[in-house]
């Protein structure tokens, strides 16, 4: 596992559009459709990843807590499948099911989103506006596997509660650290 922090770019860039298949319902999903009212939180995630593994029950929290509130959570896996079969869409859509994941899991086979948001590491975390501007781009918290901090999503909770309250996103923001995006 190679340790990868969030590649840090300007905020304000406007979500790249796309369209994937969601391992879970087989449909095609595109991000128009998944769009929040009020924000849209994009994750770049994998099953085998031990960072993804220790954030997932906070992940599927936050969603829970959020949602409600025109959040939209969308996950995306853009690993090479074929060297890292954990990753495939059937044991994405296992996955999802085991852990209850109450958004879309979708499945970028091309690597073309993944490199449209300039994602690098698993969990690679964005946050977009209701006019998808970027407004956050980085760490769930200071949690990490091993360092005795229990996930709290903090910074995403944050930066979510500035928006929801129509303030501006604090340009204080950490990168993630986490495993390397598995290139083909």
């Amino acid at each position: 596992m190679a340790e990868t922090a969030t590649k840090q770019i300007a905020l304000g860039y406007e979500a790249p559009d796309f369209t994937l298949p969601d391992t879970v319902s087989g449909r095609e999903l595109s991000l128009q459709e998944l769009k929040g009212e009020q924000a849209t939180v994009v994750m770049f995630i994998c099953n085998h990843c031990p960072f993804v593994k220790h954030v997932n029950k906070e992940l599927v929290r936050l969603a829970n807590d959020y949602s409600p509130k025109g959040v939209s959570f969308i996950a995306i896996n853009s690993n090479d499948v074929e060297n890292y079969p954990d990753d495939s869409p059937e044991n994405m859509k296992r996955t999802a099911e085991e852990l209850g994941y109450p958004f879309p899991y979708l499945y970028d086979e091309t690597q073309d989103v993944a490199r449209a948001y300039s994602a690098a590491c698993t969990p690679d975390l964005s946050i977009f506006d209701k006019d998808l501007k970027c407004v956050y781009r980085g760490q769930l918290d200071d949690s990490r596997p091993g360092n005795d901090i229990p996930p709290s999503g903090k910074d995403i909770r944050a930066a979510l509660d500035n928006i929801l309250a129509g303030e501006p996103v604090s340009a204080d923001q950490r990168p993630s650290i986490g495993c390397n995006i598995k290139w083909k």
